[in-house]
């Protein structure tokens, strides 16, 4: 049965392609959708280009044919804008003013004059809710959902092996077809191992046997950087130890790196230690700069009013970057803010030196980085746009870092399942060139009370 779906202008703007996501089905846009892309065609930063975007989509659209009439979608199924049901009721609480209110209108109106299923898809929640009020099926777009973030990729299990196995590990590594996994009931099972997953590896004859691996072709190896201390800083536990070996490898093998986890289990510290080693201790000539870029949720509408150059402006949202700056650049803790103007000018200058830069995430778009270190912070309020975007961006020997925690997104329409962090996950999921790693709560190293909270709240 050939359905109808009407389409919110939020959906267009995180993702200008949506229009060509429903089958054989009717696409259907409403006349308020258009005034509000008209009204955001000028807008800064990712909003306004998407906008833009969906515009120019709906030129090549007009030039097909009549829009009001229908055209044909590329992705099958059919489009057009919608301008009548403008005198269709609805509750007087709901005024016909607001544009989300004559997007029901449409839905309403569609509803009642043909036997087609309407759907509204949007990705506002409240919208949904307003829809279902007054009979309206209603639906979150979820071309870019990816699953439930208990069921996500988190790059780290634990299996067991043959005691006999462990002998020859060092050398020759583990067959991955060797290691088992026991379920709730004790029965033996074969675990579905990802390219590059990283493994706590148990003996299944003693507790006290136990080695870290990674999932290589086929073979469970060793650690390459177990025994490293970049900058100084040593794992102090087992999500440090597989985050250390994945940061520590060359941009040739290991391109990309994803890593999830609450606050406090060191992402962006320990980032910035091995950034600083390969730029500082001992350089590599591995990559020419410390690139960081920090995605604001309201960076578009409010930075720009901010005085100051672009250094000036986004300095405020890269505060948490320094903090981490000042804990490595001066290590001893019992000195550290004995000189509060001396530390501040060693974290100048390794910023007047170009060792580490810090950009706005719109100025990345449309660049090839070469060379670089590049380290996103907060990725989880990035969309699946965004992160294809900044992923796609990089040149011959820069590796991207993305960091964040998908439980604590500020930016409005994305969630657990949408936001580009998760979706990146997913979809780079099993790639020889991505590296992946979920730190748990209990790799807190924060303070005490950062671990208690994060058990607790």
């Amino acid at each position: 049965m050939i359905k109808t779906y009407v389409l919110d202008t939020n959906v267009l703007i995180q993702a200008p392609y949506a229009m060509n996501c429903f089958e054989n089905n009717q696409v259907v846009l409403p006349v308020a959708v258009v005034e509000e892309l008209d009204d955001l065609k000028k807008a800064g930063g990712e909003k306004g280009e998407n906008a833009r975007k969906t515009i120019r989509l709906l030129e090549q659209l007009r030039r097909a044919g009549n829009l009001l009439e229908g055209v044909e979608l590329e992705g099958g199924g059919t489009f057009r804008i919608e301008k009548n049901f403008v005198d269709v009721a609805l509750p007087p609480d709901l005024p016909d003013e607001k544009k989300d209110n004559r997007i029901l209108k449409v839905c309403k109106g569609l509803e009642g004059a043909s036997e087609q299923k309407v759907i509204l898809v949007t990705k506002d929640i409240l919208l949904r809710i307003k829809a279902q009020i007054i009979g309206i099926c209603a639906e979150d777009f979820i071309t870019e959902q990816v699953r439930d973030s208990d069921k996500q990729y988190r790059g780290r299990t634990e299996v067991y092996a043959p005691d006999d196995a462990f002998q020859d590990f060092k050398k020759k590594g583990i067959p991955a077809d060797k290691v088992y996994q026991t379920d709730e009931k004790g029965n033996l099972i074969k675990p579905d191992l990802e390219e590059n997953e990283f493994l706590i590896i148990r003996s299944d004859q003693s507790n006290k046997k136990t080695h870290l691996g990674r999932v290589q072709g086929g073979i469970i190896r060793k650690l390459d950087y177990k025994k490293s201390a970049p900058y100084g800083v040593t794992p102090r536990n087992v999500g440090q130890y597989f985050l250390q070996e994945a940061l520590m490898q060359p941009a040739a093998e290991a391109p990309l790196v994803i890593v999830k986890g609450p606050a406090g289990t060191s992402k962006t510290f320990y980032s910035l230690a091995v950034g600083l080693e390969k730029l500082l201790n001992h350089p590599t000539g591995e990559y020419r700069r410390i690139l960081i870029c920090r995605p604001n949720a309201q960076f578009d509408s409010d930075i720009g009013f901010l005085p100051g150059d672009e250094q000036e402006k986004i300095s405020p949202l890269m505060r948490p970057v320094i903090d981490n700056l000042e804990q490595l650049i001066d290590s001893s803790e019992e000195y550290r803010y004995k000189d509060e103007r001396e530390l501040q000018g060693k974290i100048e200058e390794v910023f007047e030196r170009g060792l580490i830069q810090a950009e706005a995430l719109n100025f990345i778009r449309g660049r090839s980085i070469e060379k670089t270190y590049l380290i996103i912070d907060e990725a989880q309020n990035m969309t699946p746009n965004q992160v294809k975007g900044i992923i796609t961006r990089a040149g011959k020997n820069t590796k991207i870092i993305l960091l964040g925690d998908p439980n604590q997104i500020d930016r409005p329409f994305l969630d657990e399942r949408t936001n580009g962090l998760s979706y990146a996950s997913e979809k780079m999921k099993g790639s020889s060139l991505c590296w992946q790693i979920t730190m748990k709560v209990e790799e807190c190293e924060r303070s005490q009370l950062a671990l208690d909270a994060s058990k607790r709240l």
